[in-house]
């Protein structure tokens, strides 16, 4: 539960949450934000949102709105629209299921294609849990997602909602990664008489918690 005042922040940044269908991008989200797992077993329709405020390591507060989108083909028309304004992404895949790494560049080029052009996107292999218990089941090593995450210019982390490992840190270091872009922008933006804002909210976002529902 968050003790904060909703309204306690000095920046908001936009995430979005990708990857196939079942690699726990919901359960992800409802550790970091209520510290369980969620209830429901379905897979999310459409889209979800939460939001969380972020203490960052220079100072201030950032909120983060954190956008869980559907993996599956049918709800691509109504996810890829949220991606408008999305300063970070987290794309997220199952280390025992191949199949879901493969997925990774569609998705990568998908955020690229809708999102802002700067966005910071993190690769996120999850399921850790599963691969420690028995390694024979991890079909996706480190040392391969690592590879294309270098090559992609990605951040890339391994983690376990079912146990909470490193889940905090894959949501706090994109923040704080996104924040450090846009700091360096907006120096540059001062540098040129111009300016860039650092907080980017979407709009219609009173009209889209009616219809998606909040966490």
């Amino acid at each position: 539960m968050n003790t904060r005042h909703d309204e306690d922040y000095n920046f908001l940044f936009k995430i979005i949450l990708v990857g196939d269908t079942g690699v726990g991008k919901t359960h992800l989200l409802s550790r970091y934000i209520k510290g369980s797992l969620p209830k429901s077993k379905f897979p999310t329709i459409g889209v979800e949102f939460a939001t969380k405020p972020v203490p960052l390591k220079t100072g201030g507060t950032v909120k983060a709105q954190i956008w869980d989108t559907a993996g599956q083909e049918r709800f691509k028309a109504i996810t890829s629209a949220h991606y408008r304004k999305s300063l970070g992404a987290l794309i997220v895949y199952d280390i025992t299921k191949d199949q879901s790494f493969l997925s990774v560049k569609k998705w990568m080029e998908e955020v690229k294609e809708h999102a802002e052009p700067d966005i910071v996107i993190m690769l996120v292999g999850n399921k850790l849990d599963i691969c420690e218990k028995t390694p024979s089941e991890r079909k996706v090593s480190h040392e391969k997602a690592l590879e294309f995450a270098k090559e992609n210019n990605l951040y890339f982390m391994e983690t376990s909602a079912y146990t909470d490992i490193n889940v905090r840190d894959v949501f706090e270091t994109l923040v704080q990664e996104i924040y450090n872009v846009k700091s360096r922008e907006d120096m540059t933006a001062k540098r040129n008489q111009g300016g860039r804002k650092l907080v980017h909210n979407d709009p219609s976002i009173e009209e889209k918690r009616t219809m998606c529902g909040c966490m």
